[in-house]
C-alpha cells in the first residue's frame, strides 16, 4: 500500500515538473507577443487528442461542471500563465504561484473537510518563503501586469483543484481531462480570437515544435497525471507538488538559458522540497477520506 502511494505520488510529482520547463519553452521557441495563441494551441489540440482516444462525452450536469473547471483549471489559468511567462523572466512566474497551496489548503479545509494541521501550515509558509529566496535572487524586474497574473493562475488553479476533488472524477482521468482541455480550450479561441486575432506572420519550425511539446508532453500527459493524483490524493498534498514547478523552472534556467544562480537560491530550493515532503508526511499519517459526492458515485 505504502509503495503504491509512493508510486502515484511521483507520477502526479511528474505534472508540474513538466510544467517547470513551460517558462523556458516559452520564452525560447514561441512567437512573441502571443500569451493567448500559445495557451489556446497548448490546449485545445491536447484535448481533442485524448477524446480521440477515449471517445466518451460528458453526461448531465458534468457538461456545465467540465466547463467550470476546464475555465478554472486550463482557460484561465493558461491565459494568465502565458501572459506572466511572457511578461516575467524565466521562474519568476512560476514562484508567484508558491502561495497556491496554501490557498488550496485553506480551502480543502472548509469545502472538503480536509484537516488543516499546524505542520501543512509552516509548510506552506516555508515553500512561499523558499520561492521568494529564488525570486528575489533572480535579479529580474517584477513586472506590474506579470506579477499579477501569476497570482491570479495560481488563484484559479486552486479553485480548480478543490472543485475538482469535490465533484470526483465520473469517467477515467484520461476522459476527465480531455473534457477540460476541450472546455477550457474553446474557452481560449474566443478569447484570442477578440483580442489577439490570427498570427499575421507565419509560424516557424521552432514555433510548432515548441507548441507540440507543451500541448503533448507538457499538457496531454501533464494533466492526465495531475487529475489522476487529484482523485486519489488529498487536494493540499496535490497542491504541495506543485511546489516542484519553479524549482524545475529555475534549474532549467540555470543550465540552460544562463540565468543567475546563488547560494541563497539552493537555500531556497531545500526549503522547497523540505515543504513538499512535510506536507506529503503530513498527510500519509491519516488515509485521504474520499469526499461524499464521489463516495457515492463509486457505490453506484
Amino acid at each position: 500500500m505504502l509503495s503504491n502511494r509512493i508510486l502515484l505520488i511521483l507520477t502526479t510529482a511528474l505534472a508540474p515538473v513538466l510544467w517547470g520547463t513551460t517558462y523556458l519553452t516559452t520564452t525560447t521557441f514561441l512567437p512573441e507577443g502571443r500569451p493567448l495563441l500559445a495557451a489556446t494551441l497548448r490546449a485545445l489540440p491536447a484535448g481533442l487528442l485524448l477524446l480521440a482516444v477515449c471517445r466518451q462525452l460528458p453526461r448531465g450536469a458534468w457538461w456545465w461542471k467540465s466547463w467550470v473547471l476546464g475555465v478554472l483549471n486550463i482557460g484561465a489559468f493558461f491565459a494568465l500563465l502565458f501572459i506572466a511567462a511572457y511578461r516575467l523572466p524565466g521562474g519568476v512566474a512560476a514562484i508567484v504561484g508558491g502561495i497556491q497551496p496554501l490557498v488550496v489548503a485553506l480551502l480543502a479545509s472548509r469545502i472538503l473537510r480536509e484537516r488543516l494541521t499546524a505542520r501543512v501550515l509552516v509548510a506552506g509558509v516555508t515553500g512561499v518563503f523558499g520561492v521568494a529566496l529564488i525570486a528575489l535572487q533572480a535579479q529580474a524586474r517584477l513586472d506590474v501586469v506579470g506579477v499579477p497574473a501569476a497570482l491570479a493562475g495560481a488563484l484559479s488553479m486552486a479553485t480548480g483543484i478543490v472543485l475538482s476533488k469535490k465533484w470526483g472524477q465520473p469517467a477515467s482521468p484520461l476522459t476527465t481531462t480531455a473534457w477540460q482541455l476541450i472546455t477550457g480550450g474553446l474557452s481560449l479561441l474566443a478569447i484570442m480570437l477578440a483580442f489577439e486575432g490570427l498570427p499575421s506572420t507565419a509560424l516557424t519550425p521552432s514555433n510548432f515544435g515548441g507548441y507540440a511539446y507543451l500541448s503533448i508532453v507538457g499538457t496531454a500527459f501533464a494533466y492526465v497525471m495531475w487529475f489522476r493524483g487529484i482523485s486519489k490524493l488529498p487536494a493540499s498534498t496535490t497542491a504541495f507538488l506543485g511546489l516542484l514547478s519553479p524549482v524545475v523552472a529555475i534549474l532549467f534556467g540555470s543550465a540552460v538559458a544562463g540565468e543567475s544562480f546563488t547560494p541563497l537560491q539552493i537555500l531556497g530550493i531545500c526549503l522547497v522540497l523540505g515543504s513538499v515532503t512535510a506536507a506529503i508526511i503530513a498527510k500519509s499519517a491519516k488515509p485521504p477520506v474520499e469526499n461524499e459526492l464521489f463516495a457515492e458515485k463509486r457505490s453506484l
